[in-house]
């Protein structure tokens, strides 16, 4: 039996005080930045378009369907493959592969977000429904570079940690983009602006926030990569384009599904967020079903469910850096669980401001937690550079299965049942990840992935 690690050897509070270290590592800072880049545009194709269409008359049926341009970012393991297989022009050769498609997805994103603020959806809703959707398009792109760069860029004991900081400055920016493009709208009308211009400043306002993940991306270095793909493609050298993107994606199924225990993995990636995502789709409907009013639930749910959110992201990151991988998702899967049950003893207490707030803090909190810690237990299983992207978009489809299927029938469930069985039920639905979760282990399988953790990191 080998002996324990130094880190190992330390107490509790030692292990954490080093697993803290790792957020002021240079290349995890990259990763924060990149996360502000990428929430800022789902607003901007989505809610915040939606109050620019009320906002200039747009019929609410109208409205609805435009719900329909954030399909890309459900299918964007489609085009994955491209990313990984081919190499942008002129940027890929001068900043590296993943430097170059970042550089290029955000120079398509903001120019995507300046047309689609410049058009009248009164006037023109079909050419805003375009513009929407290639926002949604280059939105859903930079987010798989990123995944992958984020993957390739880190070791794996830093994988939680990054992902901690992108939750944080994903959701920072996702609040720029709704409440920040709004509040500048608002002013920009109280300065006496035309109202034809007001929407197109402050869409053209978030297209320049996207510089900061555009300078993040400049200032990185370019991940381990670029050799593994250029032995790869020697060895094909007849291979055009199309052949090459083919032989990418089949290769990408083909090498994850040669991992040990292929079958059971993926199924315990549709089944680990099953609990979380079957109560939180009614979460909205439940605070406003049992008698709170829409102030309470903007104030509450949206804002200090935002904080413990950040705060949830943090403390995930460093329990994910400090236990095994299998320590740290018992961890989450139990407070996911725990978590709704508290819903069920909000529906006993009924509406109560301060019971509210303690049940949104506790399922913002664990919530953030198991994100962070699960996605970097994703973010160990995609090891090949060659194949990064496809496969992390692959795994985070299989990952919202539960978010997607389940949101079609949870509320019928909760109409029958009630809100106290409803969420009682909801924490059952964690059983058959916590099955797979220990099969998982007796096999050994979350050992295989663990990364070395020394005492100086």
């Amino acid at each position: 039996m080998s002996l324990p690690s130094a880190m190992d050897r330390r107490g509790p509070a030692a292990r954490f005080l080093a697993a803290a270290r790792v957020f002021l590592q240079p290349r995890v800072l990259i990763v924060l930045f990149l996360g502000f880049s990428s929430g800022l545009p789902l607003a901007l194709s989505g809610s915040t378009l939606a109050v620019r269409m009320a906002d200039s008359g747009v019929d609410l049926g109208t409205i609805g369907l435009f719900g329909l341009v954030g399909v890309p970012y459900t299918l964007k393991f489609l085009w994955a493959p491209i990313v990984d297989a081919l190499q942008v022009p002129v940027l890929g050769r001068l900043l590296g592969h993943r430097r170059g498609w970042l550089i290029a997805s955000q120079i398509l994103l903001m120019a995507a977000i300046v047309f689609l603020g410049s058009l009248d959806p009164l006037k023109v809703p079909l050419m805003v429904a375009a513009g929407a959707l290639v926002v949604a398009i280059a939105s859903a792109t930079q987010d798989i570079v990123i995944d992958a760069f984020r993957v390739e860029s880190l070791k794996t004991e830093e994988q939680a940690a990054g992902m901690a900081w992108f939750v944080a400055a994903y959701r920072i920016g996702l609040l720029a983009a709704t409440a920040g493009a709004i509040g500048l709208v608002a002013w920009l009308e109280y300065l006496g602006v035309a109202a034809s211009l007001v929407w197109f400043y402050g869409y053209a306002a978030m297209a320049g926030l996207v510089l900061v993940g555009a300078a993040a991306a400049l200032f990185a270095s370019e991940p381990d990569g670029d050799a593994a793909r250029e032995r790869a493609q020697a060895a094909r050298p007849q291979d055009n384009p199309l052949a090459r993107l083919l032989a990418t994606a089949r290769d990408a199924f083909a090498d994850f599904l040669t991992k040990d225990q292929a079958l059971a993995i993926l199924a315990f990636v549709v089944a680990f967020k099953l609990c979380d995502t079957f109560a939180g789709i009614m979460t909205g409907p439940f605070v406003i079903d049992i008698g709170f009013d829409k102030a309470s639930y903007a104030a509450i749910v949206k804002g200090v469910g935002l904080a413990a959110s950040l705060g949830g992201g943090i403390a995930g990151g460093l329990i994910a850096r400090a236990l095994p991988f299998s320590t740290a998702l018992w961890i989450a899967a139990f407070l996911q669980m725990a978590s709704n049950l508290v819903f069920t003893w909000q529906a006993f207490v009924g509406v109560n401001h301060a019971a509210l707030t303690v049940t949104i803090v506790v399922e913002n909190f664990t919530g953030a937690i198991g994100t962070v810690i699960f996605v970097a237990y994703l973010s160990s299983l995609c090891v090949n550079p060659l194949h990064t992207a496809t496969q992390f978009a692959l795994l985070t489809a299989l990952a919202s299965v539960g978010r997607t299927m389940l949101s079609s029938v949870s509320g019928f469930i909760a109409d029958t049942t009630g809100w106290m069985v409803f969420f009682a039920l909801s924490a059952l639905a964690a059983l058959p990840g916590l099955a797979l979760l220990w099969w998982l282990q007796r096999r050994g399988h979350f050992a295989a992935l663990e990364p070395e953790r020394p005492a100086d990191n």
